[in-house]
């Protein structure tokens, strides 16, 4: 399910969609998908007009159909639950799906084997660890390991146990899932389904250990980009031996990095940036920026932008800005 405008990412969203940000040198929706391949199943991503180019250059060499529900702002959108109901109205079978701004380490075999086992729907949970921070997600009730209640967003959560956007649907369940969006015009939220499920037929949860991130905002897409990136610097990108390059960091194509800078650790460093006597760290830099004298920490800055002789902390800069400091 990749058919958001991520609002609370912009600038930077505005012209990317959010599974194609880079994570180390791979993309959200790469991470994705490699576990989905994993279970040999049949691949669709749902997605939007504005951005359906995008991912269908993302698809090509894969076995991945893209859909793109006919709308192109988030005031336009169909939201999570009805996108899907498109979709499943066309496939008629089991369906896995799977929230496309979702970081996780784990394998989604054993979910997988335990559906194929009892054909009832599975949700994938992970403890949180903080009744507080559950607050913010859908909050699962559990009776053993089934899913009693599910509450979205709840004041006075029940456990720490969040759903984290993976469901195993049985077909029974779609059919539930269509009846459930008829006469709706907008339905944005899958947690409210999954309750709506819990009060017709059994629905089952599986508790998931290692890394997971909700790649919701600025912070924890900065947070998911540490714990996932990797070394890469492309061999045409051009560092000065004045330069100080702290692993691990992505620098891409053609880019130069020159004078005294210092670039990471966890930076991204898109093709074409000029980093002249710059310091870089735990931020995002897309592709034709320049940056000279600057000390950038925890921040994202978008294409074509030219920042000079300032320090930016926490910062979402958009595309093309000019940014002088004294």
């Amino acid at each position: 399910m990749a058919g958001g405008y991520a609002t609370r990412l912009w600038p930077i969203t505005k012209t990317r969609a959010k599974p194609l940000l880079p994570i180390g040198s791979k993309k959200i929706i790469d991470l994705i998908y490699e576990k989905v391949i994993d279970l040999e199943l049949s691949v669709v991503l749902s997605t939007n007009k504005r951005f359906e180019d995008d991912f269908r250059e993302w698809a090509r060499g894969k076995k991945v159909e893209v859909i793109a529900e006919n709308t192109k702002s988030e005031e336009e959108k169909l939201g999570a639950v009805k996108a899907l109901a498109e979709i499943a109205k066309e496939i008629k079978d089991d369906l896995l799906v799977v929230a496309g701004d979702n970081v996780f380490s784990f394998s989604l075999k054993e979910l997988y084997n335990k559906f194929v086992e009892k054909r009832r729907p599975f949700v994938a949970l992970y403890d949180v660890g903080d009744l507080e921070l559950a607050k913010r997600y859908g909050v699962a009730e559990m009776e053993g390991d089934k899913v009693i209640r599910f509450y979205e967003k709840p004041e006075k959560p029940p456990s720490s146990l969040i759903g984290i956007g993976v469901y195993f649907l049985p077909k029974k369940s779609v059919e539930i899932l269509l009846e459930y969006v008829a006469g709706m015009k907008r339905s944005d939220n899958l947690g409210d389904f999954i309750s709506f499920l819990c009060e017709r037929e059994e629905v089952y949860g599986q508790k998931f250990n290692g890394i997971w991130y909700d790649v919701g905002n600025a912070d924890s897409y900065i947070e998911a980009f540490k714990s996932y990136t990797d070394h890469y610097v492309d061999r045409s990108a051009e560092i000065e031996r004045s330069a100080k390059i702290i692993e691990p960091v992505v620098v891409g194509r053609g880019a130069k990095i020159t004078g005294r800078s210092i670039i990471g650790p966890y930076a991204f460093i898109g093709n074409q940036c000029r980093i002249e006597s710059s310091d870089v760290s735990e931020s995002i830099v897309f592709e034709r920026t320049s940056l000279s004298n600057v000390k950038l920490w925890r921040s994202i800055v978008d294409d074509k932008c030219e920042i000079r002789n300032i320090q930016l902390v926490g910062s979402i800069i958009g595309g093309n800005a000019k940014i002088q400091g004294g």
